[in-house]
């Protein structure tokens, strides 16, 4: 058996749980772990093995979710972003952008791991246990990293405009 099949065989259900996690669908989470395996293959030389090879795969993994994503982003329909959408008040729209954007400004200037906790928490949507399994940590460990990135950004966010 090649490093490759080892890993394949070691990695696969790991890597299929976090992409279910992340979409919710049978078929994507299939789809998206096969891309992160042949993306794995490409790239193997390129890892430095400064991570856990879990890790990485799962890294190749939210990244690829996250393309399938921004690629099929176009068939979402208005109706389906909800009431802010609708509201005829332009003024509640524009202060929610821009509430968006300083949260992702302040997310941004976070440092690790604090920065791929909160997003893995929130956009994400995995539990904490989810979280510290992927940084071989524990579920402890990740809440607790996730509520000081979430003061981090909210003391930010109090002190700038």
């Amino acid at each position: 058996m090649t490093d490759i099949e080892a890993i394949y065989e070691r990695y696969f259900k790991d890597v299929f749980l976090y992409t279910y996690a992340l979409s919710k669908d049978q078929h994507i989470a299939e789809d998206i772990t096969s891309e992160t395996f042949i993306k794995a293959i490409d790239s193997i030389d390129d890892f430095r093995g400064n991570s856990d090879i879990r890790v990485w795969l799962c890294q190749i993994a939210k990244n690829s979710y996250f393309s399938y994503l921004r690629k099929h982003r176009k068939t979402i329909s208005l109706e389906s972003v909800g009431d802010i959408a609708d509201s005829s008040e332009p003024d509640a729209r524009l202060i929610i952008a821009e509430d968006s954007l300083k949260l992702h400004q302040r997310l941004h200037q976070l440092k690790e791991p604090y920065k791929e906790v909160f997003s893995l928490r929130v956009f994400g949507e995995l539990s904490f246990k989810q979280i510290g399994f992927l940084f071989n940590k524990t579920d402890n460990w990740a809440c607790v990293t996730f509520h000081r990135a979430k003061l981090k950004i909210q003391d930010e966010m109090g002190r700038q405009p």
